[in-house]
């Protein structure tokens, strides 16, 4: 199966899956939210010990692509060689040799990276034409723990940098994005557990959205 056909990433919602999560549950709550609207969805690479990744993301899939949603693994680009229901990588940081990434998977993908305000990686990613941008913690947040805290001076800086997308996330909530946008311009949001530990991801997904498109006039 190739990659999913004229996939474009410019902003909206973004989810983030864990695959430590019950797969009947994950899937249950994705289908939804995905019929919302989500713009990409990524596997977090938090795996548990044994789990069978292909089948996982096989079924994951499935569901992406009945939306023409693009499905992107955290990065273990490794994955992207034998899955071809991926369609692209999320890095949490530059790797090493993306041209030997590249040559090694063999066919397009698409790619990501997040940042953590340092610049330098934006200049990077736009460099090397990658879809987006992220930047973590625009708050402190339990799934984003890992993340600094980033100024939002630096998205704004960011986007003098590049056109590529630039999503915003940890800790962000409907509340916070109007807050947010009223200090520094960006194209989505990306959530983990604001969506998934929803009992009606559908509803919370259509929070997330009305929250960017009331705020799209403060851009």
């Amino acid at each position: 199966m190739e990659m999913t056909d004229n996939l474009e990433i410019t902003g909206g919602v973004y989810l983030v899956v864990d695959p430590a999560m019950d797969r009947s549950l994950l899937l249950s709550k994705l289908a939804p939210a995905l019929k919302t609207g989500i713009t990409a969805v990524q596997i977090w690479n938090n795996w548990l010990p044994g789990t069978d990744k292909g089948s996982y993301i096989a079924a994951v899939s499935g569901l992406c692509r009945a939306y023409s949603v693009p499905l992107f693994i955290g990065n273990d680009w490794e994955l992207l060689i034998d899955s071809p229901d991926l369609d692209g990588v999320h890095f949490d940081s530059v790797p090493e040799n993306y041209a030997e990434i590249k040559r090694k998977v063999g066919r397009p993908f698409m790619a990501g990276i997040t940042c953590s305000g340092d610049l330098d990686i934006v200049r990077w990613a736009n460099k090397n034409e990658f879809a987006y941008v992220s930047f973590c913690a625009m708050f402190p947040s339990t799934s984003a723990g890992s993340c600094t805290i980033v100024m939002p001076s630096a998205v704004r800086e960011a986007r003098g940098i590049t056109d590529l997308p630039l999503f915003v996330s940890g800790g962000i909530t409907p509340e916070n994005i109007l807050s947010l946008r009223k200090l520094t311009p960006f194209d989505g949001v990306a959530v983990i557990s604001g969506i998934m530990s929803a009992d009606d991801t559908s509803l919370k997904v259509r929070s997330y959205q009305e929250a960017l498109n009331s705020t799209k006039h403060n851009l």
